[in-house]
């Protein structure tokens, strides 16, 4: 069995029920997908650039990655209909997990700086989205191969009713979250800078 499907099953299950009082174990909020997206933004133009960002986003998803195309021309970002506008790859079941264990283990401990993951990165229904900023953090990438330096939205699909049992159940597979303290504290720094800016 996969680690962190293993850990999920175990340990974060009883956990869960524990701290909401579910009844049932298929009330309990689970993973369903996760969806990797690449947006080339003004790589698009560049056609030498498909082919490396495809392979690298293959290499660390496990997965042939979908190329996206623009459903309608934007005059304003210079877009025309069917241009290439990205890749994305779903993980389901076990290659979710296989990639979410890695992710929290071996990718977000790379990032420079790291303080924790925001906790307000939630939508109403309880999903997760995480920007990485350069591929370079996943140990499948080979420096010296890379033709650009581009980032990646992560989005984690949950069933999860609320913000609070998403967090829940994220944090319980091993998900380091920013301490509140210290988000306040960016906050406050945030707002004071804004206070001078505005005088």
């Amino acid at each position: 069995m996969v680690r962190l499907k293993d850990l999920y099953e175990n340990k974060t299950v009883p956990a869960l029920m524990k701290e909401f009082n579910y009844k049932n174990k298929m009330d309990v909020p689970r993973l369903e997908k996760v969806v990797i997206n690449v947006g080339m933004g003004d790589m698009a133009h560049q056609k030498d650039l498909l082919d490396p960002i495809r392979d690298e986003l293959a290499s660390i998803s496990g997965q042939r990655p979908a190329l996206t195309r623009a459903k309608k021309s934007v005059s304003n970002f210079k877009i025309r209909e069917g241009v290439p506008l990205g890749y994305k790859v779903t993980l389901r079941k076990e290659r979710m997990y296989e990639f979410l264990d890695r992710l929290i283990n071996f990718v977000i401990p790379r990032i420079r700086d790291f303080r924790g993951i925001s906790r307000t990165a939630f939508d109403k229904q309880g999903n997760y989205t995480l920007g990485v900023k350069e591929q370079t953090v996943f140990p499948e990438i080979v420096l010296d191969k890379i033709p650009v330096t581009h980032g990646m939205d992560i989005c984690i699909v949950t069933s999860a009713k609320t913000k609070e049992e998403s967090m829940s159940l994220l944090a319980g597979l091993g998900m380091p979250f920013a301490k509140e303290k210290i988000a306040d504290e960016a906050g406050s720094e945030q707002g004071k800078q804004k206070r001078e800016e505005d005088k």
